[in-house]
């Protein structure tokens, strides 16, 4: 049975929003806050991104996987961490730069990913 539930990532100083998408689609299978962003659309387009990261390292030549990818905004952070376990899901969350901190973040979204079941 697939458990899907990120409602974790609330416990996320400066959390505004959050989804896990499949990168394969860009369809979002999860979704949590997010009131005033466009989570869906956040989610198409941040696979965008992580296709990009994927292509980049293969032309390099890289034996490397992603562990996350951090966008600092002027008022906000983008997190994206690829699940460890299927690489092609991902979770995506955007938090405010003044109040979060940045590890804490990591951990907490790791935290999550570990109890992410598909």
């Amino acid at each position: 049975m697939a458990q899907t539930d990120i409602s974790g990532l609330n416990n996320i100083a400066g959390f505004l929003g959050a989804c896990m998408v499949d990168s394969e689609t860009g369809l979002m299978m999860a979704s949590e806050g997010g009131e005033d962003m466009d989570l869906e659309a956040a989610g198409a387009a941040n696979t965008e991104v992580l296709r990009a990261k994927h292509a980049a390292i293969e032309m390099l030549g890289l034996d490397e996987r992603i562990d996350d990818i951090l966008i600092t905004l002027g008022s906000q952070f983008h997190l994206i961490r690829p699940l460890a376990d299927m690489p092609t899901v991902f979770i995506y969350v955007a938090l405010d730069k003044k109040s979060a901190s940045l590890g804490m973040a990591r951990v907490q979204v790791k935290k999550v990913e570990q109890t992410i079941e598909l």
